[in-house]
């Protein structure tokens, strides 16, 4: 089982607000059974049923719960089509807050309510990146996925990031129908596409891949952009495996919205790489790869962070993980002997009961 390093792990492609997902949610009905019904019938229900109470109750559960599982940053793609505006400022204060390092930004996309809310989220994203003045806290553009998106909304997200010196967050490939949608376009593939649209702004983040080629990963790589490997969101939505990601060094590691516990996330990307003959050299630098990632995000200087973790205990049943005891970024101490030291994890956990109780009947409604 690894260890937690001195300066922490790094969770390079997130969603915070799906925490209270392990609350509880209810089963979908009928169960799904491909990607797009998985995304119908689960996320997007969930994604349209957000308030400002719910995601500010998953984001102090979220960033909680990876502070104290060693997580020292996160890169996140929102989504709340019913509270845009500001959502951003709200997982900002609480990462600032609690202490952790984080790159935000609201996932733009047309499935609800067209172009016009595809502009509010890049409005959001640039909004929020001008406003924001949290040291611990940086912006990108965000897009869902190609599949989801204009030709003039990416367009749109691509300009945004240029002007604002941003780099774009979106969902690339992550299933075969991704690619079937760039087709259906007149485009050989999502990243194809991207790239016809002048949208490959060096040092975006490209989250999945799993359905690009190996000489699309090389271009990928050869445009200067990131590619982040999410194993337990890809086996859990029966995606596939990302194996061509090999053929890139920029490949960083997340969790897709799954806890931000980047042991347990390595441990399945080793198991799924072993499987599949993948290059194990390459899949064990993806974890520290994200460190280069958020490096990045932050102009190169990334805030300093420390822990120092309990050793994990692989003989316990059920094995027991290292978990940190204590925890300083930037020169501030935020956990402390196993502790938060700006809040109550009890609390924290107590009100997002509370919450995800109000958050599945109105799932039910959307």
């Amino acid at each position: 089982m690894p260890a937690i390093p001195a300066h922490g792990h790094v969770n390079a492609h997130t969603h915070i607000y799906s925490a209270l997902v392990p609350l509880g949610m209810p089963a979908p009905t009928p169960p799904p059974e491909n990607f797009l019904q998985i995304l119908a019938r689960v996320w997007w229900r969930l994604d349209r049923a957000l308030d400002a109470e719910i995601v500010r109750a998953s984001a102090r559960l979220y960033v909680a719960e990876a502070l104290l599982a060693g997580t020292t940053g996160l890169i996140d793609h929102h989504e709340s089509p019913e509270f845009i505006d500001g959502s951003l400022d709200v997982i900002a204060d609480i990462c600032q807050d609690l202490g952790m390092p984080a790159v935000l930004c609201y996932g733009a996309t047309e499935r609800n309510g067209g172009a016009d809310e595809a502009r509010a989220g890049i409005a959001e994203c640039v909004r929020f990146a001008r406003a924001n003045q949290r040291p611990l806290v940086r912006a990108a553009v965000g897009l869902h996925a190609s599949f989801t998106v204009s030709d003039e909304t990416i367009r749109a997200a691509a300009a945004a990031a240029r002007d604002s010196g941003l780099v774009l967050h979106l969902h690339m490939a992550e299933d075969g129908a991704d690619v079937d949608d760039a087709k259906t376009r007149g485009y050989d593939s999502p990243l194809d596409r991207l790239a016809k649209l002048d949208a490959l702004i060096p040092g975006s983040i490209l989250a999945h891949g799993v359905h690009l080629r190996a000489d699309e990963i090389e271009h990928a790589q050869a445009a200067g952009l990131w590619l982040v490997q999410n194993p337990r969101s890809n086996q859990g939505n029966r995606v596939g495996y990302a194996g061509t990601l090999r053929h890139s060094a920029n490949v960083a590691l997340g969790t897709d919205g799954y806890p931000a516990d980047m042991q347990a996330e390595e441990r399945a990307l080793l198991a799924a790489a072993a499987e599949h003959g993948d290059d194990m050299d390459r899949a064990r630098a993806r974890l520290e790869a994200s460190h280069a990632l958020l490096a990045a995000c932050f102009g190169g200087s990334p805030p300093k962070t420390q822990v120092e973790a309990s050793a994990a205990d692989p003989a316990a049943t059920p094995p027991t993980p290292a978990r940190a005891q204590r925890v300083t970024v930037d020169d501030r101490l935020v956990v402390d002997h196993g502790q938060l030291v700006n809040a109550d994890i009890t609390e924290i956990r107590a009100h997002a009961q509370t919450q995800a109780q109000r958050l599945w009947p109105r799932m039910e409604t959307r």
